[in-house]
């Protein structure tokens, strides 16, 4: 069983930046594949970026290349989350997820794949 617990998220200005992180717990979590995914209220939940079980290897959604930095520590066995450059669309609760298949996607319904989740994090973005 693994347990993930995210950090409290934020409220910033556009442009600004916020860094989240996920602790987890639990059998084998080094080798899973790590992402983090948001949903803003009357949409449906997202992909924003996920690692490797390889801890390296790391796939982005388009909106957030270039802004979003994702990395995982395995020693800690921590994911982060690094945002700069905020907008305001990115405002929306964040959540950290892990799985064990050995390489992630975030596209479309990527996230009904993952079995392990957060309880989330919201994180405000204004204008």
């Amino acid at each position: 069983q693994v347990q993930l617990m995210e950090s409290v998220g934020g409220s910033v200005q556009a442009g600004g930046s916020l860094t989240l992180s996920c602790a987890a717990t639990g059998t084998a979590t080094y080798s899973d594949s790590m992402g983090w995914f948001r949903q803003a209220p009357g949409t449906e939940r997202e992909g924003v970026a996920c690692v490797n079980s390889d801890g390296i290897t790391t796939t982005y959604a388009d909106s957030v290349k270039g802004r979003l930095t994702i990395s995982k520590d395995a020693a800690k066995n921590t994911l982060y989350l690094q945002m700069n450059n905020l907008k305001p669309e990115d405002t929306a609760m964040y959540y950290c997820a892990a799985d064990t298949f050995p390489r992630c996607t975030v596209a479309g319904a990527a996230w009904t794949g993952y079995n392990y989740w957060g309880q989330g994090t919201q994180v405000t973005v204004s204008p």
